[in-house]
């Protein structure tokens, strides 16, 4: 890596800092979510935010992820889910190719159907955010033969604009505020303050995302 590379590196994580304070790092990736026992993608217990299971098999994490995020799943949930299949996927070019599909496509569909999906439109803005994210961080070690491809399979999405369609649709519910405030935290400093304090505003409607304020406190 160049060191011009190795400061652009510098200079994007200390963009995350100034468009969000409370965080030190990408903030769909480095601060995993508290689920509870909610079930999600199988993760490992020591403490890395950047490590899962050795042994997860790879193959199966798009049939795997699609049947965690049923209608039902809370937001918070679903956000976890998506922060841990984004960093699976990132091993596999191919792997990462599929999620990225169907996550759009189903988001897409809804939109051609005439009704767009809230919650398909957050899934798909919040992998195209993480891999957009993990893309800007070939100065870490384990991401550096990754991040080029996320970096270009993302190119052409603007993960902002898709959960600002997940926002239209819902308007109301707090913990899609929640999102939209972290998806735009490396982008408009303003989009992130405005969602930031709608999310904490409507905190107390929802258990899960009282648990995880502090990420836009």
């Amino acid at each position: 890596m160049t060191r011009i590379q190795a400061r652009i590196g510098i200079a994007l994580l200390s963009m995350f800092a100034v468009a969000a304070p409370a965080f030190a790092g990408p903030p769909l990736l480095c601060h995993p979510f508290d689920i509870g026992d909610a079930r999600s993608l199988p993760w490992s217990t020591g403490g890395n935010w950047a490590e899962g299971r050795p042994d997860y098999e790879i193959a199966r994490l798009v049939a795997d992820t699609e049947a965690l995020l049923t209608p039902t799943t809370p937001v918070i949930v679903r956000m976890e889910t998506l922060r841990r299949a984004a960093i699976y996927a990132s091993r596999e070019r191919h792997v990462a190719e599929q999620l990225f599909a169907a996550v759009t496509s189903r988001a897409r569909a809804s939109e051609a159907a005439g009704r767009v999906d809230a919650l398909a439109f957050l899934d798909a803005a919040y992998v195209t955010g993480a891999f957009r994210q993990i893309g800007m961080l070939e100065q870490m070690a384990q991401f550096r033969d990754r991040a080029p491809l996320m970096r270009s399979l993302v190119a052409n999405t603007d993960a902002y604009a898709l959960i600002a369609k997940s926002v239209a649709a819902s308007p109301n519910d707090p913990a899609v505020q929640f999102a939209a405030a972290l998806i735009a935290s490396d982008s408009s400093r303003d989009a992130y303050r405005a969602h930031a304090q709608k999310a904490r505003d409507g905190a107390h409607r929802d258990a899960l995302l009282a648990r995880n304020i502090a990420h836009v406190s």
